[in-house]
């Protein structure tokens, strides 16, 4: 029987605990309530796939990485390296980032393909990112993709 994400997150947050680890228990803890959330928000109780609840991680993590920021510009700098070590606890959840290189080679494609089929400039930006957005799901982050797509646009 294969695992699922969820059941892993429940069983490594058991292993936390009883080594006594508290970033990484609390961050799993939260981590595994916004995905009880996720569940039970609309009108019926659900069970998440693997592909939603790494949204969910992926949403928390990023929710981590804008805390970190903020906190550190707020001049607390403890507040912001927790934020940062939960950050990196979620990472290892999460598919392996795509590379500044990786991520371009891919935009460059997915330009020439919305060029082949009549978008070209600033106004193919939708037509781009629709490309795009299957190939790295997950991989690297919207703002991060759009930042690339706009660049490659204009150039």
């Amino acid at each position: 029987m294969t695992t699922t994400l969820k059941s892993k997150l429940h069983d490594d947050l058991n292993a936390a605990i009883k080594e006594r680890d508290e970033l990484r228990s609390s961050t799993l803890r939260l981590t595994l309530a916004a995905i009880t959330k996720e569940e039970v928000a609309g009108k019926e109780k659900r069970e998440l796939s693997d592909d939603e609840v790494l949204k969910v991680i992926t949403r928390e993590a990023k929710k981590r990485r804008e805390a970190a920021d903020a906190f550190a510009q707020g001049g607390r700098a403890e507040q912001a390296e927790r934020e940062k070590a939960e950050g990196v606890v979620l990472a290892e959840y999460l598919p392996k980032q795509l590379s500044d290189d990786e991520l371009e080679a891919i935009v460059a494609q997915a330009v020439e393909e919305a060029k082949a089929s009549g978008a070209e400039g600033p106004r193919a930006m939708g037509a781009v990112m629709k490309i795009v957005n299957p190939k790295v799901a997950g991989q690297a982050e919207g703002g991060r993709v759009a930042t690339v797509v706009k660049k490659l646009l204009q150039g």
